[in-house]
């Protein structure tokens, strides 16, 4: 008979999602920023890849305070919104919509990580892992950040640009 599955291996499941997409972004943040033609997205975009690097130092801590290697498990779901900011760069590549695709691209990716960090947060309370809370706040802050300044940047940018 199969083990039974307790909200542990859920909370250390997701930290394994979580761990493999940063290092994924990690990897897809300097290819946005050399695609970025304004130079507001070209400087988001690095900024956030130091930011990124910061909390895949922080998923690490959490990992140790459980005790366990950091490793990733493959995440189907940000290797997609990944391919699909490829191809928003090769399709729009020279045009005026690719600063808005990025961005779009960006928030998608975003708010798979608000997802995640939320969620986290809220199976680390539950399990009594106080340590782990402030590192994944610190993590859900950026994040929730990076998308308002995204959405700013749209606005005031990038959006009427696609549209003239």
């Amino acid at each position: 008979m199969a083990t039974q599955k307790t909200l542990d291996d859920l909370f250390l499941d997701t930290l394994k999602d979580i761990y493999y997409a940063e290092k994924q972004i990690l990897r897809a943040l300097p290819k946005m920023a050399r695609a970025a033609q304004s130079e507001e997205g070209k400087a988001g975009f690095q900024k956030h890849r130091d930011e990124t690097q910061g909390q895949v130092e922080r998923l690490e801590q959490v990992f140790d305070m459980l005790g366990k290697p950091a490793r990733g498990k493959t995440c189907e779901a940000i290797q997609g919104i990944i391919a699909e900011g490829e191809e928003i760069m090769e399709e729009f590549k020279g045009s005026p919509a690719l600063d808005a695709g990025l961005i779009s691209s960006a928030q998608a990716v975003e708010h798979y990580e608000i997802a995640r960090y939320g969620t986290l947060i809220a199976w680390a309370n539950q399990l009594g892992l106080k340590n782990a809370i402030p590192l994944l706040k610190q993590s859900l802050a950026e994040e929730e950040a990076t998308d308002k300044k995204l959405t700013q940047l749209a606005v005031a940018v990038a959006n009427a640009k696609a549209a003239a």
